[in-house]
């Protein structure tokens, strides 16, 4: 499974690998989870800060000037520590994904999207507040009942408006549901009606897109086990579906996954998280049950870009907040909570 994401929105993962042939299929468990300002145009960040925006025709997505590793540079920058600087810079430079939380979702969400506007830029959110989240490890939580995740939703859509925002929709809900002894059976209609009211409001909005999560190619290892789950949940309606969101499957993994699920489903397109995936996950000697959790040896992936070269990929995506904890695992903090050397080993562990 996924691992989790800490009350922040960041899941850390708990991972339910699945290999199913059929819906009813086993999974087998594996390992789950886990904005600058500027001026309009191609760059430039306000007032001539450390952190700029990239090229809009590469990445149209915001960068943010106060986001954990645009602090943790300006720190290594005052302290004239020169190399850290230029490792963490390359985690600051780029446009991460922004998970609204409680208590005032709204108002984060409207600064983000806010930001974003006026840098000529579109907002990237993670919408992850789903009742009985996570299987109950290191990002459980969530809303209390549908109810107040429902009013939950709708502090998020008026916080959005009518300002661009790009939003993947409930990493690990549908995934955890097909693993066995996750999610209460009890609760599986509801999270599917859930999950339809999200895509339903956010594609509501004038300016929105909306991927809906469909884990990652170690999880439901046959896509046609996804099929009629991702109807439930509102395919249809959405822009497309997510893939590796907080996780290390390789990009050319997760392009081959998407390429088989995609006809099942309308052709729908996708996008893929390549946050951490720049070394792939952890084989072999090396892998232990919570091999999705704090891994060594990991690295950035591919940085974020609308120019994949591939018409059914939408976009290449730092999804998973790079930097922040995956659980108290491997020396880790809590979920969520950022750890800036976990944060260079990825940076100084990138290709190029």
């Amino acid at each position: 499974m996924y691992g989790s994401h800490d009350g922040r929105g960041h899941r850390s993962r708990v991972r339910l690998v699945a290999g199913s042939a059929t819906l009813g299929a086993m999974l087998l468990l594996a390992g789950c989870f886990s904005s600058s300002d500027g001026g309009s145009g191609d760059g430039g960040a306000e007032g001539g800060g450390a952190v700029e925006q990239r090229p809009k025709s590469v990445s149209p997505y915001w960068v943010d000037p106060e986001g954990n590793a645009a602090k943790q540079l300006k720190t290594y920058q005052s302290d004239g520590k020169d190399d850290k600087a230029e490792l963490i810079k390359k985690i600051a430079e780029q446009p991460v994904a922004d998970w609204p939380v409680r208590p005032d979702p709204r108002g984060q969400v409207e600064r983000v999207t806010k930001a974003a506007e006026k840098a000529d830029r579109s907002a990237l959110l993670v919408v992850y507040n789903v009742p009985h989240r996570d299987c109950g490890q290191y990002s459980q939580g969530g809303a209390k009942n549908a109810d107040e995740y429902r009013a939950w939703l709708d502090e998020i859509a008026k916080g959005i408006g009518d300002r661009e925002a790009t939003v993947v929709v409930e990493p690990d809900a549908i995934p955890h549901l097909l693993a066995e002894g996750c999610t209460p059976q009890k609760f599986h209609d509801e999270r599917y009606q859930l999950l339809n009211e999200a895509v339903t409001k956010l594609k509501g909005l004038e300016n929105t897109k909306v991927y809906l999560d469909a884990g990652n190619p170690d999880w439901v290892r046959d896509p046609g086990g996804l099929v009629e789950p991702l109807r439930r949940a509102g395919i249809d309606k959405a822009d497309g579906f997510a893939l590796n969101v907080s996780n290390f499957q390789s990009t050319k993994s997760n392009v081959a996954y998407g390429k088989k699920l995609s006809p099942m489903i309308g052709n729908k397109p996708f996008v893929v998280d390549t946050s951490r995936n720049g070394n792939g996950p952890v084989e072999g000697a090396g892998a232990d049950e919570e091999a999705w959790c704090n891994p060594s040896g990991r690295a950035l992936g591919e940085t974020p870009t609308t120019k994949t070269g591939d018409k059914q990929v939408d976009a290449y995506l730092w999804i998973k907040r790079i930097g922040e904890s995956d659980g108290e695992c491997k020396g880790g903090p809590k979920a969520g909570q950022w750890w800036p050397k976990y944060a260079l080993d990825l940076a100084r562990n990138a290709k190029g």
